[in-house]
């Protein structure tokens, strides 16, 4: 079981310039419950390509796992490119919550895979692609910003048995000692398979 949030880079963000960030308007306490699924969950196979058309992400995906204090690890920092999916856990388009992480930014400031993940809103589409040459399509059914010290757990990471997909970057204020101060949580559920 996941503990806590995503610590995915404490030393970015150079000119004082935030990512993109979940409105107040956007982030509330309880995303909208999904629909009842007209899609069947798929059976598990990898993921190896995830894109989100409303914010310009194509990039590929790497197993990750968690930490000796059971967070969840990050892709590493010299690929701040990819996406990092949870490979001890459900796969996405599975029974299941699948979970990605990636990168906001780099040390040197630039753009991380998520950095325009706050930007995401309700009904966007994600799609990732399987190493069986299936794509689980995703809506976009929420966009939470959380305090890391206030990170809830059993909501990101608990599952209701549909196929689900939790997005995690870090977001929120931002502070040199200690990096970001939040994370940024989309939520989503299988809608199609292509």
């Amino acid at each position: 079981m996941m503990t806590a949030g995503v610590m995915l880079l404490i030393s970015g963000m150079q000119d004082g310039e935030l990512p993109p960030q979940p409105s107040a308007a956007r982030s509330s306490s309880t995303p909208a419950a999904p629909a009842r699924p007209t899609v069947h969950p798929l059976p598990p196979a990898d993921p190896v390509r995830i894109r989100i058309a409303a914010i310009g992400v194509n990039a590929p995906m790497t197993r990750v796992g968690l930490d000796a204090a059971g967070a969840l690890r990050t892709p590493p920092s010299d690929e701040p490119g990819h996406a990092g999916w949870y490979g001890d856990g459900t796969p996405p388009g599975s029974a299941g919550t699948a979970v990605a992480a990636g990168h906001v930014d780099t040390p040197d400031g630039d753009p991380g895979v998520f950095y325009d993940l706050g930007a995401l809103t309700e009904g966007a589409t994600i799609e990732i692609s399987r190493t069986d040459r299936r794509t689980a399509v995703f809506t976009v059914r929420a966009v939470e910003l959380y305090d890391r010290k206030e990170f809830p757990s059993k909501k990101v990471y608990g599952s209701s048995g549909r196929p689900e997909l939790r997005l995690i970057t870090c977001g929120g204020g931002y502070t040199k000692r200690t990096g970001y101060l939040g994370n940024v949580v989309v939520y989503a559920t299988l809608t199609a398979v292509t």
